[in-house]
């Protein structure tokens, strides 16, 4: 610690903070100093830049002459993979408040009750998420919240831990997905942390909030442990809200036991929102872009944009950037360019320009879209090809299933697995803009 002492007023402040401010003490050993650097990048930064001044402070304050050997070693107090899972906290991020920290992941500051807009669509969700957070133990718990991409979900979940955070903030709040319990779960395993697992979620938890149950499906050994955790925290008459796009019974290789427990409560929707809240929804989000827009320009969005709410502060981004860089007045002609963009020649592509080029692209006849089979080569394609019907048309749900003999909740998990696997997987994001260019094209 003297050594990056004396090395720290030799250096510039970010220097410092990014190179040598990492490293740890290993041990000393035949007036050598062997020192830990988080990764091999870092260590061979740091041994052509700064072993000589290092090297050269080792000796001033040994008094004797010393040598630095630098080897990979995170530091275990930093690092938050060698730390207990009991006491897993997470790094500070801008503007999120203390005690607003939960599982893996942080609370949205922006999702509270009083920020959402209520209407016919969802008020029976925001009643029974509030009632949850101000009550405590009710009819409510656990609640699990129905809906598709974008509609609201991930808002209110949070907002009912961030509502039980302010009444009580020496309360655990554990925010995360599925997926990352899932990959939590994983890393207990291999590192011999499936006790501390098992205690941080069903001792420490105080209020559980797991979003994207419909990504459980399939993981078995998960499935099973999570349905002992909820019996734990039911037990213990702990908060629990779910979220997912699927109800439990329509989430393909979910076993029969976490179905029941996942549905034991009170189950809610959101649906698309009506016209009215449409129009409250442009209003709040353009109050709070500080964007002023005509009642005109407003009813003619909430007409146009009648998809989800991210299509909403999609086109409202647009024409703020528009109206501050270009300096142009937001007027009908401005917004319906920008509706055009958001939602282009609506009607026309169709379902068989969609079919034939995605047949075309992956080497596969039309009838095997259509057809029960589940590998690979087949069922791939046919969620490829929902995810592009249900961007590029105006298809619902029912009109793609009924193209491809599938009901309802199969298209929306198909469309899912491809939002997921666009986020993650780099071969995928590049075959699905590829094939939505192309279907691009065609509306020229």
């Amino acid at each position: 610690e003297e050594v990056k002492e004396r090395v720290k007023s030799k250096l510039p402040k970010n220097s410092f903070s990014l190179w040598i401010d990492p490293i740890t003490f290993l041990e000393a050993k035949n007036n050598t100093l062997y020192l830990g650097c988080p990764n091999k990048f870092s260590m061979k930064w740091v041994t052509e830049n700064y072993m000589g001044i290092m090297e050269e402070k080792a000796q001033e304050i040994a008094k004797e002459k010393y040598r630095v050997t630098l080897k990979v070693k995170a530091p275990a107090e930093k690092g938050p993979v060698a730390r207990s899972l009991a006491e897993t906290g997470q790094l500070a991020l801008p503007n999120v408040p203390e005690g607003r920290r939960g599982g893996w992941r942080n609370l949205n500051h922006d999702f509270t009750f009083d920020r959402f807009v209520v209407g016919k669509c969802n008020e029976f969700a925001y009643s029974a998420s509030k009632a949850l957070a101000l009550e405590g133990h009710g009819p409510c718990n656990p609640l699990f919240i129905l809906a598709n991409t974008g509609l609201g979900k991930s808002h209110l979940s949070q907002a009912a831990g961030q509502a039980i955070l302010n009444s009580n903030p020496g309360l655990k709040v554990f925010y995360i997905t599925a997926e990352d319990f899932v990959n939590e779960m994983v890393f207990a395993l291999r590192n011999n942390g499936i006790d501390e697992f098992k205690n941080k979620y069903r001792r420490a938890c105080d209020v559980l909030l797991l979003e994207e149950v419909q990504f459980l499906s399939g993981k078995e050994k998960t499935q099973l442990e999570l349905g002992y955790t909820l019996d734990a925290l039911t037990n213990n008459h702990k908060r629990i809200i779910f979220t997912s796009s699927l109800l439990p019974k329509d989430i393909p290789n979910l076993n029969k036991e976490l179905s029941s427990r996942l549905t034991s409560g009170v189950i809610t929707t959101l649906d698309k929102p009506d016209y009215e809240t449409r129009v409250k929804i442009l209003q709040r989000k353009a109050s709070d872009q500080k964007l002023a827009l005509s009642e005109k320009i407003i009813h003619l969005l909430a007409e146009k944009l009648p998809g989800d709410i991210r299509q909403i502060e999609s086109a409202l981004r647009c024409l703020k950037a528009k109206s501050e860089l270009m300096r142009e007045k937001i007027d009908a002609d401005t917004a319906g360019e920008v509706i055009q963009r958001i939602i282009p020649g609506q009607g026309a592509i169709t379902p068989e320009h969609i079919q034939n080029l995605v047949c075309l692209y992956f080497k596969v006849e039309p009838a095997m879209l259509q057809s029960k089979s589940r590998k690979k080569i087949h069922s791939y394609p046919r969620s490829v090809y929902v995810y592009l019907c249900r961007q590029h048309t105006g298809m619902t749900a029912e009109e793609i299933g009924r193209s491809l003999n599938r009901n309802h909740s199969t298209i929306l998990y198909a469309s899912e697995v491809i939002e997921h696997k666009l986020k993650i997987d780099k071969k995928v994001k590049n075959q699905v803009e590829f094939l939505s260019q192309k279907l691009k094209d065609l509306e020229k």
